[in-house]
């Protein structure tokens, strides 16, 4: 059976939040060959978790749970939109709280993780996220953010718009 695919997290099995691994799934309770690996939100510790049951909402339905935060995401108006990120898309894994990104009106897909390499030639497209970041972490200049991304003082996390292809940035520390 073919993987499904997440629009808001396309590369969730080469960033192994989800893994080629034999699992029970416990929503489904079938035999599968892959698994969810990253955060669930519920009342209940529920583990292996399978692609199919996330991409339904079957999981998030039997186990109350929720695989982002809400209060994290940036705001969309389109509560479809919302319950497809929130109910039927993997997380991933940040250091601190994770956030999801918005633009163009629709949440941006999870493109990875960003050290100062990857996002250095897209610096001119994310100025604003860049210029929130230092203001946010109270940096007086670029290369204050160049440090801390180059040495793996924080974390970035690199977003695409689904519309525009617009990339988006955030980050958090220890």
């Amino acid at each position: 059976m073919e993987l499904p695919v997440f629009r808001y997290n396309p590369n969730a099995l080469e960033l192994e939040f989800i893994e080629k691994e034999e699992t029970l799934c416990p929503v489904c309770e079938k035999e599968r060959e892959y698994t969810y690996t990253g955060h669930f939100y519920s009342v209940e510790d529920v583990e292996g978790i399978c692609p199919w049951c996330i991409a339904d909402g079957s999981a998030a339905k039997k186990y109350d749970g929720e695989f982002q935060d809400e209060g994290c995401c940036e705001d969309v108006e389109e509560e479809r939109l919302v319950e497809e990120l929130i109910y039927r898309t993997p997380g991933y894994t940040g250091w601190q709280q994770e956030r999801w990104l918005a633009h163009c009106g629709d949440f941006c897909a999870f493109i990875g993780y960003g050290r100062w390499p990857e996002i250095e030639p897209l610096r001119e497209e994310l100025q604003k996220d860049l210029q929130d970041i230092m203001s946010n972490y109270r940096l007086d200049n670029i290369e204050e953010l160049k440090k801390l991304l180059s040495k793996r003082s924080a974390e970035g996390y690199l977003f695409q718009c689904l519309k525009c292809g617009k990339h988006r940035f955030c980050m958090d520390m220890w």
